[in-house]
């Protein structure tokens, strides 16, 4: 993999069999890498490179800055998420299957004695998952209906640098796993996003219109879930 150098800015270079040019900052460290047509000349990519530099460096300050949720001990009172709720974590120490109940400001977990960390975590993760399962599909369902498209399908994954991607070939959509803990709005922002890449490959003009026209405030639904903590490990986005 090819690397450009610009002060103390390195970006990492992919060419591909792509048609255009694709610049992107990562989360946590404000990576930042560029995908290029395989036609493209090194020279080329260094020119536009250098162009938005000062757009890298605006989108490296804003993530560095951003605020990051203390590590999770999975202990009694502690707080987690779930639709943009505050939750305090209680323990009940069962000799039977892990479940998890929502009750009024608690999340109760029910695990069996000596459960692990992770195994925790694990519980509450596969929580998480069935709850998106049950909140997506309507989702989905509702925007087919105003973008006329259809998603085939959708899953639901860990990622560390997206919130979503989207497979057009296929009509198939990814939701990061994390959307379960933010707001509503923020987590129907991803899905209508990512729908609307089946219509639009790329972020242009006429992504941006469809996303105007039919979600007026995605951008105040951006900034929104931008503001909001991320996890404290590395997470793929």
């Amino acid at each position: 993999m090819e690397q450009l150098h610009f002060g103390d800015i390195t970006i990492d270079v992919e060419q591909k069999d792509i048609k255009n040019i694709h610049l992107s900052v990562y989360p946590p460290s404000g990576k930042v890498r560029i995908a290029a047509p395989l036609r493209m000349d090194l020279d080329t990519i260094r020119v536009y490179a250098l162009s938005k530099l000062s757009w890298i460096k605006k989108q490296q300050a804003k993530i560095r800055g951003q605020e990051r949720e203390a590590p999770r001990e999975y202990l009694n009172r502690e707080s987690h998420y779930f639709k943009g709720k505050r939750y305090l974590l209680k323990i009940i120490e069962l000799e039977a299957a892990p479940k998890i109940e929502l009750k009024h400001s608690t999340i109760v977990m029910y695990v069996r004695p000596d459960t692990s960390t992770e195994k925790k975590q694990s519980v509450l993760d596969e929580w998480y998952r069935a709850r998106m399962k049950e909140i997506v599909p309507p989702l989905i369902e509702k925007w087919e209906k105003m973008l006329e498209v259809k998603v085939n399908a959708f899953g639901i994954k860990k990622m560390k640098t997206k919130w979503g991607t989207c497979n057009r070939e296929v009509s198939r959509i990814w939701l990061n796993l994390e959307l379960a803990k933010k707001p509503l709005e923020c987590l129907e922002y991803i899905v209508v996003h990512e729908m609307v890449h089946l219509l639009e490959r790329t972020h242009n003009d006429r992504f941006i219109g469809y996303m105007n026209k039919h979600l007026p405030k995605w951008r105040s639904y951006r900034e929104e879930l931008n503001r909001l903590p991320v996890k404290h490990e590395n997470w793929d986005y």
